[in-house]
């Protein structure tokens, strides 16, 4: 798979970047881009320190017309309005160019952060996804899925805790062929699009900002109140009567016996209503700043022409038309309360009913659309997971999309499989084919041969295969799996258990989970080590044996050669394969290849000699 972008003229805020005509490698996409937006920054400084200067300059005639003002008696109010007004706009349009400035430096750090993703510096920098995980899960220690240098750091691109949270349980569960499909097309859809995969980086930061976009999610999900027509009218026209009686006594001459009527009456029909009402407009008020930015993101995303169907289908109009339009709606009400802080207004609000009046304009839009507000934010977290596996899609051309197939037996087909945390220059290739009659794979072989590697490598690609994501591989073919694995379990002082306790705990979990729905792939490193041999062996068959009965499929790496003997009990369905190492002039080497058959030697003496015990 070959993957290149057509970088197009694109503005951000401020300005706008070269065209380039002619296509690019990730590398270069990322790097000419970084030096575009670099160079908007730097034209943002020069902006903002010009016009700190004429803040300066305003200052000091200010200060000068003051001055004389105070010398000579003649200090006229115009004077302040001269200096100030000049002062207030230039103020005011600092702090543009500054929000402006910002979202161009995030867009900095997203390149900067692809770059290092390509040359492999990119640990440690970025959402590790450790909250969404503990330690008992069934793989996602083992295989590095979050954590520091883990597959959510090297893949993660997006910015809302939504986002996030998505892309995580994506990871944890294995989708559905069809879903899966789904997710491959939007992601091919998604990899060239540098500048909307920009956009939600760098606007998705500001949605995460803004907290009050789950108060409105909230809020909207809420049922509208059950407020009668009558009760509506009547508050609509008590409040215009309180208006008229007050407005006939001060004017008019009138007795004040209509206002004080009308004003009980009022207070009759308000007051199941009041708390409610208030409490409408707190609410909108928090989200008001916001809605401008959730509006403007889903005019944004309604503009891109999609090819994907999964695409096309995102931020849809439904009767009410576009969901921009209809979030537009709801913050031209939500400008509304602005002012409403006027003290002036608020004897006027208070007698025509105010609160009440506007918190029924917004139920009625709740009631026309409020539906639609988990759906759009839900959209805008699909949008960013997507984008996170196109990012990586588009940063490993070589890796393809692997091919799920719907089949009752469990398969792993794979040629060339590596680990996809490894930079391609340095990682090591191996054929693996698990299914059919050969459904397990005993592991034999030396320390640091690569044999956890491989079992690694076959779960993380799993893992980003069935989330919707390109492989490290030539190809892969594989049905839905749960994964179980046994590769990195820890004891627990606190919990007052052994390593061996935990495995064995583990080892239960991965049964349990192949009486399930869905074929198991396990992955158990050096299956009961913490026993002697005739118990391991004897458990480790016993283990096998149940998990092959079923559907699973999966590999046992081993130091015990004993335990190679129990592929003959398992009969065709276990093979033996191993690593091994090289010694040439004293000096260990390894070349990570898989090959047929069970390891001649070990290598423990030699590294225990080689880090200087007499042995």
């Amino acid at each position: 798979m070959k993957s290149s972008v057509l970088l197009t003229c694109y503005r951000v805020a401020g300005g706008v970047s070269p065209r380039y005509t002619v296509p690019m490698t990730p590398h270069a996409a990322y790097a000419a881009r970084l030096a575009a937006r670099r160079a908007e920054v730097a034209t943002f400084d020069h902006r903002i320190d010009r016009l700190g200067q004429w803040r300066i300059a305003v200052f000091v005639l200010a200060a000068v017309l003051a001055n004389v003002g105070a010398v000579t008696g003649a200090f006229a109010w115009w004077w302040a309005l001269a200096a100030g007004g000049p002062f207030v706009v230039l103020f005011a349009r600092g702090k543009v160019l500054g929000t402006q400035r910002n979202r161009v430096l995030r867009a900095v750090r997203f390149y900067e952060q692809g770059l290092d993703r390509l040359a492999g510096t990119w640990a440690g920098r970025g959402p590790d996804g450790s909250r969404f995980a503990g330690p008992d899960h069934p793989f996602a220690a083992d295989l590095d899925v979050f954590g520091r240098g883990g597959l959510f750091q090297r893949v993660c691109t997006a910015r809302t805790a939504d986002g996030e949270q998505l892309l995580a349980n994506w990871f944890l569960t294995p989708a559905t062929p069809d879903e899966i499909r789904s997710r491959q097309a939007a992601v091919a859809d998604l990899r060239d699009r540098l500048d909307l995969r920009e956009y939600l980086a760098v606007a998705g930061a500001d949605v995460q900002a803004a907290t009050d976009f789950a108060v409105l999610r909230t809020w909207a999900a809420e049922p509208p109140r059950d407020v009668s027509p009558g009760r509506r009218w009547a508050v609509v026209v008590l409040g215009w009567c309180n208006a008229a009686a007050l407005l006939g006594w001060l004017a008019a001459g009138t007795t004040g016996l209509p206002l004080l009527l009308t004003l009980a009456l009022s207070a009759a029909a308000v007051s199941p209503l009041d708390r409610w009402g208030r409490t409408t407009i707190a609410t909108l008020e928090r989200v008001a700043n916001d809605l401008p930015l959730l509006e403007s993101a889903l005019l944004r995303f309604e503009s891109e022409a999609f090819a994907a169907a999964r695409l096309k289908q995102v931020f849809a109009a439904d009767a009410n038309g576009p969901p921009s339009r209809q979030i537009r709606d709801l913050r031209q009400l939500a400008n509304r309360i602005a002012g409403r802080r006027n003290h002036v207004a608020v004897p006027f609000a208070l007698l025509t009913l105010w609160d009440v009046r506007t918190a029924f304009q917004f139920d009625d839009w709740k009631r026309r659309s409020g539906a639609g507000v988990s759906k759009w934010l839900a959209e805008i977290a699909d949008l960013e997971a997507l984008s996170s596996l196109a990012g990586s899609s588009f940063e490993n051309p070589a890796d393809p999309f692997p091919t799920v197939v719907e089949d009752a037996a469990a398969g792993f087909d794979a040629v060339a499989l590596g680990h996809p945390l490894l930079p391609p220059d340095k990682c090591v290739a191996n054929d693996v084919r698990l299914g059919g009659d050969v459904r397990v794979l005993v592991v034999s072989g030396s320390n640091m041969s690569g044999k956890s590697t491989l079992l690694r490598s076959i779960g993380a690609n799993a893992v980003l295969g069935l989330a919707g994501g390109t492989v490290r591989a030539k190809s892969l073919t594989l049905t839905p799996l749960a994964v179980g694995a046994t590769i990195r379990v820890q004891d627990s002082l606190q919990d007052g258990r052994s390593r061996f306790f935990a495995e064995v705990t583990r080892v239960r979990a991965v049964l349990q989970l192949a009486a399930g729905p869905l074929p198991v792939l396990f992955l158990f490193d050096e299956l009961f080590a913490g026993t002697n041999s005739a118990d391991r062996v004897k458990g480790a068959e016993a283990v096998l044996r149940k998990l092959l009965d079923g559907r699973a499929i999966g590999l046992v790496t081993t130091h015990d050669l004993a335990l190679t003997d129990a592929t003959a009990a398992l009969g065709g369905r276990a093979v033996n394969v191993h690593f091994a190492d090289q010694v040439a002039d004293g000096e260990m080497t390894f070349d990570y290849t898989m090959r047929p058959g069970v390891v001649s030697h070990g290598n423990g003496i030699a590294l225990m000699r080689a880090v200087g015990l007499e042995v």
